[in-house]
């Protein structure tokens, strides 16, 4: 709504203060957004990775906003890499960032904590996104989802992205080429898929 002559001086100013909040909002996305880009080439990671870790920025802002955006990037980007089955050793990402590494730690800590607070993701979240990625149809979600639904205990402490990605080559039918566009939608290997789909029964 508009702020108007008769709402008088206090609205005006609250109305000022919301708008440079927002601005400075945004600023600070942009911010942090192009530092994770840099660090995603820098460290060699795949794109998608990046783009989880600006969704945990995004999502968790009031937990890293208090941090220079070279820290809340190599947090973010450090948690996206662990979460997406790629994790890498912390120096990899401080060797690309000027950023200290005690704070770095104290960042990736509270934004752990509060993950923690949170549901983890299903294995259809993986799925979907993973189908998303690669355009397969609704279909083939769900016969993949059901894939391994029947096959749980199987995947028991398996990296999701791999079992979420060697169901939906199954339900697919091994359709040809895909395999090599799940390898890399999921930032894993062609092999990796292969053994994991020899896990999974129909």
């Amino acid at each position: 709504m508009a702020v108007k002559p008769e709402h008088g001086v206090q609205w005006r100013m609250l109305a000022k203060l919301h708008r440079e909040t927002l601005r400075g909002y945004e600023r600070r996305l942009v911010k942090i957004g192009s530092e994770i880009r840099r660090i995603r080439e820098c460290a060699g990671l795949p794109q998608h990775v990046a783009e989880e870790a600006e969704a945990l920025v995004k999502k968790y802002f009031e937990v890293v906003r208090g941090f220079p955006a070279e820290v809340a990037a190599v947090a973010v980007m450090w948690t996206a890499a662990k979460a997406a089955g790629m994790p890498r050793p912390l120096e990899d990402f401080l060797r690309c960032s000027k950023a200290s590494e005690r704070r770095v730690r104290k960042a990736a800590w509270r934004l752990k904590e509060v993950m923690k607070l949170e549901r983890r993701p299903g294995i259809e979240d993986y799925v979907g996104t993973l189908a998303a990625r690669v355009n397969l149809p609704a279909a083939v979600v769900k016969s993949a989802v059901e894939l391994l639904e029947r096959n749980r205990r199987v995947l028991a402490g398996k990296n999701p992205w791999v079992s979420a990605a060697a169901a939906l080559w199954l339900a697919s039918l091994k359709k040809l080429g895909l395999l090599k566009a799940l390898a890399e939608a999921a930032g894993t290997t062609t092999a990796s898929i292969r053994n994991a789909a020899k896990r999974l029964r129909a």
